[in-house]
């Protein structure tokens, strides 16, 4: 089992990962994923913000690796008013919802920041 790390907290505010082809960006983040779920230390926590409230939905092609996360313990959280703006908040398919303040704070207090 992955050991958590020392209060890593990875922030994902999109479908994608970078810029430029969103189709690309599409399988990067895929792929970002994917490679988490094989690290020897894993985040404490992944956020999933704007755009990124996507990922956590059903349809997203990332389903699998986030319950693979969740389930050796990385909390996985969804901003509600991002559910909530793009309604899919019925959608939501892993993890669970939370506010700006828990996404403030979550990483003001992380040893470690990652934005993908």
């Amino acid at each position: 089992v992955p050991a958590a790390a020392d209060n890593t907290v990875v922030a994902i505010s999109a479908d994608h990962m970078g810029e430029g082809d969103e189709v690309l960006g599409k399988i990067l983040l895929k792929g970002f994923l994917f490679a988490l779920t094989q690290q020897e230390t894993l985040p404490r926590t992944i956020l999933f913000y704007n755009g990124g409230a996507f990922v956590t939905c059903e349809g997203s092609s990332s389903l699998e690796d986030l319950r693979k996360l969740e389930s050796l313990g990385v909390e996985i959280l969804t901003c509600g008013t991002c559910l909530n703006y793009y309604g899919i908040t019925e959608k939501l398919a892993v993890g669970g919802v939370t506010n700006m303040y828990v996404i403030t704070e979550k990483m003001l207090n992380a040893g470690n920041v990652v934005k993908p």
